[in-house]
C-alpha cells in the first residue's frame, strides 16, 4: 500500500513514475486493493492520517480479480463509471462526436471498418487453404511481427537479433497493418512512461473501448498528452525504419496483390481481412483487457493485470502485469505453467545463438517488486 500526493485540480492514477513522497500540504489518496468507492476511499484515507496511527501495511493482491485506483477529483470530476466486473473507475470521453477528424483519424477509421466489413464474406468463400493462410499469416504477422519483433525487441530490447533478422521480423510486423514500427513503438513507450495517468495513450481510465480501439481514431490526443514522437531516436537514426514509415501503406497492399494472385477473393477474405482483425483485437485486448481483469503479483502501482486467456490469444502478452513490473524481461510467462509461446521463440533463437544479451529479471529484482516490500511512506 502506498500513499502518494496530487495537486487539488489534477486527475491522476498512481504510476510508478509518478508516485512522490506524501506531502500533508495537498490533497491525499489512497490505492486500496479492496472494492469500494472513490469517496470512500479518500474518507479513509483523511481517518487515517488524522488518527496518528500511520504503521507500515503490507498489500496482497495476488490472483484478486478485481482492484480499485481511487484518486482525488475536484467536484468537476465526480461523473465516473466503473467498467463490468471491475472496480476500474473511469471518465468516459467521446472520441467520436463533438470534435474535429484530422486525415489520420479517418484514415485509421477507413481501414479498421474495411476489415471488419470484409470479415463478413468469410463464411461464403471459405476454404480450408484460405482458412490456413490466415492461420500461417497470423503467426508470422502476430507472434514474429508484433510480439517478437515491435514488443519485445523494438519497444524494450530485451534480447538483441542480426540486423537481417531483426529487420525481416520488423517487416512481418508491418504486415500486420497496426502502424510502422516507428510510431508503433514511440506509443508503446509512452505508455509505459505514462501508465494509467492522464499522459496515458490507451488507459482504461478512460473507458474500456477507449483502451481497446477508440483512442486509435484520436491521433492528435498522443501529441496533446505525451508530445513529439522523441522516444524512438535509436530507430528513427536507421534508414530501414525511417523507409518502413514513410511506404507504410504500399506493403500490407503489396501483400494483398500477391494473395489475390495465389487464391483470389477468399485469400482477400481470409489472409487479410479476417486475419488482421483477428490480430488487431488479441492486440488490443493486452492493452484493455489486460488492465481491467486478471490478477496482480507485484507491486507496479498501476492496473495491469497478468490474464490467463488474452495470454493464449496473444503469444504471452497476457502475462501483462509481469511485463510492467519487467518491462525490459523477454520473457512475461515467469512461472513454469504461464505458457509463453513468444519467450519459447526467443529462447530458441537464444539457443540457437541467434539472439544474444537476452534480459531476465534477478532473484533481488523480483523481490524488490513484491508486495511484501511495500510500506506506507511516513509523513
Amino acid at each position: 500500500m502506498a500513499l502518494t500526493s496530487v495537486p487539488p485540480n489534477s486527475r491522476f492514477y498512481p504510476s510508478t513514475h509518478l508516485t512522490q513522497p506524501i506531502n500533508k500540504s495537498v490533497p491525499k489518496f489512497i490505492q486500496y486493493g479492496n472494492r469500494t468507492n472513490v469517496r470512500e476511499n479518500i474518507d479513509r484515507t483523511r481517518l487515517f492520517l488524522t488518527s496518528g496511527t500511520c504503521k507500515p501495511l503490507k498489500l496482497r493482491q495476488r490472483r484478486r480479480f478485481l482492484t480499485t485506483v481511487a484518486c482525488a477529483l475536484s467536484p468537476a470530476e465526480e461523473n465516473y463509471g466503473e467498467i463490468v466486473l471491475s472496480d476500474v473507475e473511469v471518465k468516459k470521453r467521446s472520441v467520436y462526436f463533438g470534435r474535429k477528424w484530422n486525415s489520420d483519424d479517418i484514415a485509421t477509421a477507413v481501414v479498421v471498418l474495411s476489415m471488419h466489413i470484409c470479415c463478413l464474406f468469410a463464411p461464403f468463400v471459405f476454404s480450408w487453404n484460405a482458412f490456413w493462410v490466415a492461420v500461417s499469416l497470423y503467426v508470422i504477422t502476430g507472434l514474429f511481427g508484433i510480439t517478437l519483433s515491435f514488443h519485445r525487441n523494438l519497444s524494450h530490447r530485451s534480447f538483441k537479433l542480426p540486423k537481417a533478422l531483426e529487420y525481416l521480423f520488423a517487416y512481418c510486423g508491418v504486415q500486420a497493418m497496426q502502424g510502422n514500427p516507428i510510431d508503433w513503438v514511440s506509443t508503446h513507450r509512452y505508455h509505459h512512461q505514462f501508465c494509467d495517468s492522464d499522459k496515458d495513450p490507451h488507459s482504461p481510465t478512460e473507458g474500456f473501448w477507449f483502451s481497446h480501439m477508440s483512442w486509435l481514431f484520436d491521433t492528435d490526443s498522443i501529441l496533446e498528452k505525451c508530445g513529439q514522437r522523441n522516444n524512438v531516436g535509436d530507430l528513427q537514426k536507421q534508414p530501414f525504419y525511417r523507409f518502413l514509415q514513410k511506404t507504410y501503406v504500399a506493403h500490407p497492399i503489396f501483400l494483398g496483390v500477391i494473395l489475390y494472385w495465389l487464391g483470389g477473393f477468399p485469400y482477400i477474405v481470409w489472409g487479410m481481412g479476417v486475419r488482421i482483425v483477428w490480430v488487431y483485437h488479441i492486440t488490443w485486448l493486452v492493452n484493455s483487457a489486460c488492465h481491467v481483469w486478471g490478477n496482480q503479483d507485484w507491486n507496479t502501482k498501476d492496473l495491469s493485470k497478468n490474464n490467463w486467456w488474452v495470454a493464449l490469444l496473444a503469444f504471452g502478452e497476457g502475462w501483462h502485469h509481469n511485463h510492467h513490473a519487467f518491462e525490459f524481461s523477454a520473457r512475461h510467462g515467469l512461472q513454469w505453467w504461464q505458457l509463453d509461446m513468444t519467450w519459447y521463440i526467443v529462447r530458441l533463437l537464444q539457443v540457437t545463438n541467434l539472439a544474444t544479451d537476452v534480459k531476465l529479471p534477478s532473484a533481488l529484482q523480483k523481490q524488490r517488486m513484491s508486495f511484501g516490500n511495500e510500506a506506507i511512506i511516513p509523513s
